[in-house]
C-alpha cells in the first residue's frame, strides 16, 4: 500500500500531509508534515509556527531553508546531526505522539497487514529529513503496537 495523499483511505490518511494534530514537548502541532518542516529552522518561536502548518503549506514553507548543507536538524533549542541516533529518537518520539491520535489509529489498523511503501519519497538520508524507510518502518512499529492492544 503506497502511503501518500490522493491514495484513497486508508493510505492518504496516513500521509504526512493529513492533519491530524498532536502533541510533542507541548508544542502542538496540526501534522507531521508541520513538524518535519519545523526542523529546519533552528529559532523556536518559528518551528512553533510551522508545526501549525498542513499539507503543500508545511512543504513549501520548509523549502525555503537549506539544513541540507550542513546536515543539521533543531528542535526546540536542541540541534541534532540528521545521521545522529539522537535525530532518530526524536523523529520516534514524534511519531508516537502522532499514534496518540484516534484518526492516525484508525487509519493504521485500516491497513491490515499490508506492505506499507512510500514511493515519492526520498531514499537519501541527507537529502530528507525523513526517508522513505524511515517513514514506513515507523508505520509499520506503530501498526504492531496497536495490533498487540
Amino acid at each position: 500500500m503506497d502511503i501518500k495523499s490522493g491514495n484513497g483511505y486508508p493510505a492518504a490518511n496516513l500521509s504526512n500531509f493529513t492533519p491530524h494534530p498532536f502533541e510533542i514537548d507541548g508544542i502542538q502541532c496540526a501534522s507531521m508534515e508541520g513538524f518535519l518542516q519545523s526542523l529546519k529552522y533552528k529559532n523556536p518561536d518559528m518551528q512553533q509556527y510551522v508545526c501549525t502548518l498542513v499539507g503543500k503549506k508545511a512543504k513549501l514553507k520548509g523549502k525555503e531553508k537549506k539544513w541540507y548543507n550542513e546536515q543539521v536538524l533543531y528542535w526546540q533549542g536542541v540541534t541534532y546531526p540528521r545521521n545522529s541516533r539522537a535525530y532518530q529518537d526524536l523523529l520516534d518520539r514524534a511519531f508516537e505522539a502522532l499514534s496518540k491520535n484516534k484518526k492516525f489509529q484508525k487509519a493504521l489498523k485500516a491497513t491490515g497487514n499490508a506492505t506499507l511503501t512510500h514511493s515519492i519519497g526520498e531514499k537519501d538520508q541527507s537529502k530528507t529529513v525523513l526517508t522513505r524507510q524511515e517513514f514506513t518502518n515507523r508505520l509499520v512499529n506503530l501498526r504492531n503496537q496497536l495490533q498487540e492492544k
